[in-house]
């Protein structure tokens, strides 16, 4: 599995650096990603149950496959503290071909 077809960027924002770094390891540790990415927190603008809310965040960028999806946003789900977490799958268009092998490799359950 190399196709970028394969592979997707999954994007989510956690309230803290604390959290987003728990967060990434326990993608790793159970293999549902091969790289996050913990990004400089921003703010986030949005509305939430009809209120205007403005909140420092921080992102993550995280690297799976297709088959681990599902697994990956139920752990997302489950670890998240917000009510509602930003949990959005990006279909990779292009890569290099040993990245992407590297991602399929690094998110197979077995050694």
């Amino acid at each position: 599995m190399n196709s970028p077809d394969d592979v997707l960027l999954v994007l989510t924002n956690l309230p803290d650096a604390d959290s987003a770094g728990r967060v990434a390891h326990l993608l790793i540790e159970q293999r549902l990603a091969a790289c996050v990415n913990m990004l400089a927190p921003c703010t986030s603008v949005y509305r939430w149950q009809g209120a205007l809310e403005t909140a420092s965040e921080q992102p993550l960028l995280i690297k799976t496959t297709r088959a681990g999806y599902p697994a990956l946003q139920a752990a997302l789900r489950e670890a998240h503290p917000y009510e509602l977490p930003e949990i959005l799958a990006i279909p990779v268009q292009e890569g290099l071909p040993a990245y992407l092998a590297w991602v399929a490799a690094e998110t197979t359950t077995q050694p």
